[in-house]
C-alpha cells in the first residue's frame, strides 16, 4: 500500500535515487548535491509517495496556496509507474494548493502525451530564461 506524506524533510540520497529510477534525473542536476538539496529545501509543497520505507514518487512544487502552483517535478519510480501514483500526487498537490489555484508545469519530453490524458490543457505560450541568459 502506498502512503503519501507532505513535507520536504526527506533524505537526499533517497530523493536522488528516486530521480534516477524515474528517469527525471536525466534532466535534473542530480550530480550537484548542494543544488539538489536546495531544490528540495526551498520547495514549499512536496508530496512524497512511499512503498514501505522506499520513496517511490514525489511532487515538488512552488506555490502561493491561493492562485498558482508551479509543479516543478513529478517523478515516479519506473517500478511503480502505471499504478496511479502520479495522478494521486497531482491530485493531492491540487488539493493542497487551494480551490482557486491553477497548476502549471513544463512537461518532460517523455511525458508530453501523459498530461492531456490526465486532464491538463496545453498552453501555447510558455517562455524560459535559462541560467546564463540575461533579460534585456
Amino acid at each position: 500500500m502506498i502512503e503519501y506524506r507532505v513535507g520536504n524533510d526527506l533524505d537526499l540520497d533517497a530523493v536522488l535515487e528516486l530521480y534516477r529510477d524515474s528517469t527525471l534525473g536525466e534532466r535534473r542536476p542530480i550530480h550537484d548535491r548542494e543544488l539538489f538539496a536546495a531544490m528540495i529545501a526551498q520547495a514549499n509543497l512536496i508530496i512524497a509517495a512511499w512503498d514501505g520505507d522506499r520513496l517511490v514518487g514525489i511532487s515538488r512544487s512552488v506555490t502561493d496556496f491561493a492562485a498558482v502552483t508551479y509543479l516543478a517535478d513529478l517523478a515516479v519510480s519506473e517500478s511503480h509507474q502505471r499504478q496511479g501514483i502520479g495522478v494521486e500526487l497531482m491530485r493531492r498537490t491540487q488539493e493542497a494548493s487551494g480551490p482557486k489555484a491553477q497548476i502549471i508545469l513544463l512537461a518532460a519530453p517523455k511525458a508530453v502525451e501523459y498530461y492531456p490524458r490526465v486532464g491538463f490543457t496545453q498552453h501555447p505560450s510558455a517562455w524560459v530564461l535559462k541560467p546564463g541568459e540575461t533579460v534585456g
